[in-house]
């Protein structure tokens, strides 16, 4: 930093950490950077919690999150862009924090995307799996039904889903 450098990049390369141990990690390295680099995370999903990592690295003091539409990297994949800003808009309580991100481009990106590398996010992904918004259980059929937030925390049309609530 005394160079120059105006971003710290911290990464869980092999997605083996959990959330409190990142965070932690994270709070160590905010407190030597201080005020003159902005502390930027870049989570593997190893073990299936780089976007829980991510959120626990800027819940610690990051500000930047290094991610990917539809989790696509190496092996497991990175901090999915569209769960990550999700998180953001829907837990507004816990995680105050703006992205800038149109959301109603986040479906539209992750279908580009996927044209592009031949192949679609397995269907119970979040946000932009092809069911993230179906229901076929009849129990939550029953109660989507009467209430609609009783299973849906967000709607499809604000996610950038096609099928429009």
């Amino acid at each position: 930093m005394a160079a120059g450098a105006r971003t710290v990049n911290l990464p869980d390369t092999v997605g083996y950490s959990i959330p409190e141990e990142f965070g932690a990690f994270i709070r160590r390295a905010r407190r030597g950077a201080r005020d003159s680099a902005i502390v930027s995370v870049h989570c593997h999903n190893d073990l299936g919690l780089a976007t829980a990592n991510s959120l626990a690295g800027v819940l610690a003091g990051a500000r930047q999150v290094e991610c990917t539409i539809n989790g696509i990297g190496e092996r497991a994949g990175n901090c999915a862009l569209e769960e990550a800003v999700m998180a953001f808009k829907t837990r507004r309580d816990l995680l105050p924090f703006e992205t800038g991100i149109v959301t109603e481009h986040l479906n539209p990106a992750s279908e580009l995307l996927s044209s592009l590398i031949a192949f679609a996010p397995q269907p119970n992904k979040a946000i932009v799996g092809g069911n993230a918004f179906a229901h076929e259980a009849g129990i939550h059929q029953d109660g989507f039904l009467k209430e609609r937030t009783t299973y849906e925390i967000m709607t499809p049309s604000r996610s950038g889903c096609p099928r429009a609530s």
